[in-house]
């Protein structure tokens, strides 16, 4: 077989992989490799290899590209290499695949306990596919047990499994040097706009015009240039945040602004989570046999509320993270406004991260001077930092704005 095929390299689950073109060549290739070495072919050394990371800026396609690179591996096309048609392709991409396991971690963390049952399962021989793959998303969550159980995996894999660990970069502090040594990196880049454009337009089926606008915004994050695109109060929100610094006139505005901003994020994880928990309740619920009548129904009952009451731990640790989350994405879009006062002040045809609102960035640097701008936008990178350390947002958020109103 061909390891170099250009005229499927867009098709199938590649599809997906947007804007990626040298990651997509590589990743063909070794599923290529792969396919030979399940029928006992010989490969050349390192042409296929079982632990893969995946870097890339927020939004690049990390998860993205190693779920297509799974359903390529367990794709049962004799001929297209990741066909995206077959049943193995399909359930694969859906996240139902029996030999496919997704880590996608709810909480602000994958514990000690969660890598563990992972790795165990993952010693299992494939039971339909040709592989057993595990893929971790967000794996810069790992905690320090996490990272040590899954390092023991990686170090000697099981025959036919592969892992594919997803994280921003390959840094120490995303992803432990014992674990990145060992396993093949594909960096992937920010796909450029006209990409995206092109997708939402083509594939979505959203408007050339709205397409076009949401891709030259959303800062090369295809997944939040849908969520523009398709969601109209996620423009909205978008539009209240960029509103934000020119909104600053008086002192009081700062906790105003802040406790706004705040509960914005809370809406949104809210209503992001509502629905899925209270299905997940009821499924539990009915799981654990409430409204049951007979002998054990009490001792049932108590099993049902001790389980319950783990579930909605597990459901606030989750709606926490999209608060934060969301909350996160507020502060990108704030950096980037900032980010354009300075290369408007600066002369620079660099694009802006936000043209539509290239007014209010004109007026702001006319108001403020260079160094204003540059020690708000430090402002909004240390609050992201206080974030990630456990700061509560409010008191985070408002000393940020406070520093964003006196500059």
């Amino acid at each position: 077989m061909r390891t170099d095929a250009p005229e499927q390299l867009n098709t199938g689950v590649w599809a997906e992989v947007v804007g990626q073109p040298d990651a997509v060549q590589t990743l063909y290739a070794a599923v290529s490799a792969a396919r030979r070495q399940v029928r006992g072919e010989p490969v050349p050394p390192g042409a296929m290899t079982h632990a893969w990371l995946f870097t890339g800026p927020p939004g690049s396609g990390r998860s993205v590209a190693a779920r297509a690179f799974a359903a390529a591996l367990e794709c049962t096309d004799p001929v297209v290499v990741g066909c995206g048609s077959c049943t193995a392709c399909r359930t694969v991409m859906h996240g139902t695949h029996a030999d496919v396991r997704l880590v996608a971690p709810e909480g602000l963390s994958i514990s000690v306990a969660e890598m563990r049952s992972l790795v165990q399962a993952a010693a299992r021989r494939p039971t339909t596919g040709h592989w057993r793959v595990v893929l971790i998303e967000d794996s810069d969550r790992l905690t320090e047990g996490a990272a040590n159980a899954l390092l023991k995996a990686v170090e000697e894999p099981p025959p036919r499994t592969v892992f594919l660990l997803c994280a921003p970069s390959d840094h120490p502090e995303d992803v432990s040097v014992t674990i990145r040594s060992r396993c093949r990196v594909v960096q992937l880049r920010t796909p450029l706009s006209s990409a995206i454009a092109e997708v939402l337009h083509e594939r979505d089926g959203v408007g050339a015009e709205l397409a076009q606008w949401a891709a030259s915004v959303c800062g090369g994050h295809i997944g939040r240039a849908r969520r523009l695109a398709t969601d109209e109060e996620a423009r909205e929100r978008r539009e209240s945040v960029l509103r934000i610094p020119l909104g600053l006139r008086r002192f009081s505005d700062v906790f105003t602004a802040a406790t706004g901003l705040v509960k914005l994020a809370e809406t949104e994880a809210t209503t992001a989570n509502e629905d899925r928990n209270e299905a997940e309740k009821e499924e539990l619920k009915t799981a654990m046999g409430a409204g049951g009548t007979g002998k054990g129904t009490a001792a049932a009952t108590r099993g049902a509320n001790a389980a319950l009451k783990e579930l909605e731990k597990r459901q606030k640790s989750r709606t926490t993270r999209s608060q934060r989350d969301a909350l996160d994405l507020a502060l990108v879009d704030l950096a980037g406004f900032y980010r354009d006062v300075l290369v408007t002040r600066a002369g620079s045809s660099a694009p802006l991260n936000h043209p539509d609102f290239e007014r209010s960035v004109a007026k702001a640097a006319q108001e403020w001077t260079s160094e204003s701008a540059l020690r708000r936008l430090d402002a909004v990178l240390e609050c992201r930092v206080a974030l990630t350390q456990n700061v509560k947002p409010i008191i985070a958020v408002e000393a940020m704005l406070a520093t964003l109103f006196t500059g």
